[in-house]
């Protein structure tokens, strides 16, 4: 927060970056408004979700799993849906979320994992956007190649996890600074 994040997820799927509720509580204690309390889940069951909801006090929630747009309209806060990017990418996979999800968030697509891979998919494949939902953008992002991916896609938000982390799971304080200073810079603000 003290570098300019806009928000603070928490991760509740299976990840070297996974908390429990009661951690997430501990956590959120440090986060303050107008900072974002965004739990990120996994096909998770609805009760699981509304629990973390309540209890940490999250303000949105991100789907990242295969989850209906009807999860979506049951958990009470805005939601961003993570649609994949892969090699047959087209925004016509998001259309059912329309009028469910709050925001798209563009993550590469792997087989086996559903985010986490830190790797980051083709920013000039995306092709025009659907102006019903906000664009966020993450996947392999750092300091290094964020103002890339502002410049190519102009999203309204980056997420970023492994790129600001000195090993799985562990956060760098000067990583997070030079990154939510890079973002700055490529928005056209001052960084300092």
């Amino acid at each position: 927060m003290q570098a300019g994040a806009d928000a603070c997820g928490f991760i509740f799927a299976p990840s070297p970056r996974q908390v429990s509720i009661e951690q997430a509580k501990q956590l959120a204690a440090f986060v303050p408004p107008p900072v974002a309390r965004v739990g990120v889940f996994v096909d998770a069951d609805s009760a699981f979700i509304r629990r973390a909801i309540d209890e940490v006090g999250l303000t949105s929630v991100q789907f990242s799993g295969s989850e209906a747009p009807e999860d979506c309209d049951a958990v009470g806060v805005p939601v961003i849906k993570v649609v994949a990017v892969g090699t047959d990418f087209g925004f016509e996979k998001a259309e059912p979320f329309r009028g469910h999800a709050a925001a798209l968030l563009l993550d590469t697509y792997d087989p086996q994992r559903a985010g986490g891979t830190s790797r980051a998919f083709d920013w000039h494949t995306v092709g025009d956007r659907p102006g019903w939902a906000p664009m966020f953008v993450a996947g392999g992002l750092h300091c290094g190649n964020v103002g890339e991916a502002v410049a190519c896609l102009r999203p309204f938000a980056v997420d970023v996890s492994s790129g600001v982390e000195s090993a799985p799971g562990i956060k760098d304080h000067d990583r997070i600074a030079e990154f939510c200073a890079a973002v700055r810079a490529a928005d056209g603000e001052d960084p300092s």
